[in-house]
């Protein structure tokens, strides 16, 4: 897996497994279940967290165009991410500059991947499924598998940034 690996910012890859999608809404419910110690429903330990919202599926597909969503949004609750044992996440744009300290912290990186491309990423997918949080809709927590999704890394483990 290309995460054991030591990428630096601008680096292309195409990534082969598993990611988890979540926004916003799943970000705060799970950060208030953290801070109020109550169960999380799902272990993030080892995830890739893909910042996103597919559309809805159209018959005979595995998922809707899927695009990335913007990413400084979930900053605030990136060290708590962190923290639940998250490897990387996965979004667009820039993010506030904590984040290149928090990557440099727990030696994680950020991924941006194509935007405006969400019909030819959603070909990438090879499975799709709702894991918690169903009562969200779209912004459910879901997990996808992946066959050569394509990304760079903005911000590397060194605080490093494409930004």
């Amino acid at each position: 897996m290309f995460l054991k690996n030591k990428l630096t910012a601008g680096q292309f890859i195409n990534y082969s497994g598993e990611m988890i999608i979540m926004r916003d809404a799943a970000h705060k419910r799970i950060y208030d279940f953290y801070k109020n110690n109550k169960e999380i429903p799902v272990s993030l330990k080892d995830k890739i967290i893909f910042y996103a919202g597919p559309a809805k599926k159209p018959e005979g597909k595995i998922i809707g165009s899927i695009g990335p969503t913007t990413s400084n949004r979930m900053d605030s609750y990136l060290e708590t991410m962190y923290q639940l044992g998250i490897k990387a996440t996965v979004g667009k744009g820039n993010r506030n500059n904590f984040v290149s300290e928090l990557n440099k912290k727990y030696g994680k990186n950020y991924y941006i991947c194509p935007s405006g491309a969400a019909a030819a990423l959603s070909e990438k997918i090879e499975k799709y499924e709702i894991i918690a949080f169903k009562d969200l809709g779209a912004e459910a927590i879901q997990k996808i598998e992946v066959t050569d999704f394509p990304l760079i890394v903005a911000i590397d483990e060194y605080g490093e940034s494409i930004y």
